[in-house]
């Protein structure tokens, strides 16, 4: 595929304002250009016809990406092949959330090749309600599929993290990678070794234990259930069924807006308790951590975990009350501004300030930083 890197301005305008500024730019654009203009022109061509514009074509068009022949499942490859990872995740996303493509909900080709991700999985949730009854089945279909995937693959980081810490001096008949002690091994396999090949021949792999942690924490998950903290919620939902399942670690789970919710009993099941959070409404945070304070029975054993933006819809005064509390209740007490793969997050830094200046770790992470966190507050 061609590739041009440096774009010139008429180039770059040509692109921005689409195929109807062909005719004041004529045929600048690469191969590999024409073909992303093509394929966006695939999908926001839409956008006139939301707005009862008659849409025309242009003709000299190079390429063959003309909506009423292309399907969804080819337009999919195309913008995968066309564009970096994270453009083509927003371009899915605005395909079913926006313009809801018909084409690219109901071809099951489609669904086999994308790639399960929070994004696609933020848009299902958020068109189940809106589909029609046949489609629903198989929006939950896809999803616990994107679920199973994701906690397949966030389970193995966090067991890791609170299995414990290597042990030197303690052997292990565990041969996993992780625990391969190269020092000892060379050690062990000292008169083995090969003069003519000069190389030592290891007959005897060495590995070492890990030390058990005796872990007798309750976790306590506020959530914030507003729209911009979808992604934080999903990924909320989805370490609580992975800690549930850990020995000594009760947790519980609490979601948010102006009202508060106790979701603690639908933990083994990440994706009802997704399909049952209704996004969106006002925030309350003192409101919830206040419920939350009634659930803490060993203060000292005990991590909240306020997953927030922090903007408080509320007056400040009862949040910072209970965060006060809980400090000097010895709760051990973190704000996440955000639980998601960027670790970046846009949060109410004034709020966050203040909280931390009462005792609350405030920070941005992601699911793995956040397991390494807990392993290390329970050491």
């Amino acid at each position: 595929m061609e590739i041009k890197l440096v774009r010139g301005p008429q180039e770059r305008w040509r692109l921005l304002l689409g195929k109807y500024a062909e005719r004041q730019f004529g045929d600048c654009l690469s191969k590999a250009d024409g073909r992303r203009d093509a394929a966006l022109d695939y999908l926001y061509t839409r956008e006139y016809k939301k707005r009862g514009i008659k849409v025309e074509k242009v003709g000299g068009r190079r390429g063959s990406l003309d909506p009423t022949q292309l399907r969804a499942l080819d337009w999919l490859a195309e913008v995968r092949a066309l564009f970096p990872n994270n453009v083509f995740e927003a371009l899915q996303s605005e395909a079913v959330e926006r313009y809801q493509l018909a084409d690219l909900l109901k071809d099951p080709q489609v669904w086999e090749d994308i790639e399960p991700d929070t994004s696609l999985l933020r848009t299902l949730l958020t068109y189940q309600d809106r589909a029609d009854p046949a489609m629903q089945a198989e929006l939950r279909r896809i999803a616990k599929n994107i679920i199973d995937d994701i906690l397949d693959r966030l389970r193995t980081r966090v067991v890791r993290a609170m299995s414990g810490r290597r042990n030197r001096h303690q052997r292990s008949s565990m041969k996993a990678s992780a625990n391969f002690d190269a020092r000892a091994t060379v050690r062990a396999n000292l008169n083995t070794w090969d003069n003519e090949k000069t190389r030592l021949i290891a007959d005897q792999l060495v590995f070492m234990s890990r030390q058990k942690r005796h872990l007798d924490w309750t976790i306590v998950l506020c959530v914030d259930q507003s729209g911009s903290m979808t992604e934080s919620l999903i990924f909320s939902a989805l370490m609580a069924a992975i800690l549930t399942g850990l020995p000594g670690i009760k947790v519980k789970m609490v979601l948010f807006d102006t009202s508060v919710i106790d979701v603690t009993d639908q933990l083994d099941d990440p994706l009802a308790l997704l399909l049952s959070v209704q996004l969106g409404g006002g925030t309350n945070i003192g409101k919830a951590l206040s419920y939350c304070e009634t659930l803490i029975e060993q203060p000292s054993r005990t991590i909240l975990a306020l997953v927030s933006d922090f903007y408080e819809g509320a007056g400040p005064r009862p949040l910072f009350a209970s965060v006060a509390r809980l400090f000097e209740a010895r709760v051990k007490m973190l704000g996440i501004a955000a639980l998601d793969h960027s670790g970046q997050a846009d949060f109410d830094r004034n709020i966050a300030e203040q909280l931390a200046g009462l005792g609350m770790n405030v920070a941005a992470m992601s699911p793995e930083s956040f397991a390494d966190w807990l392993a290390e507050v329970m050491k």
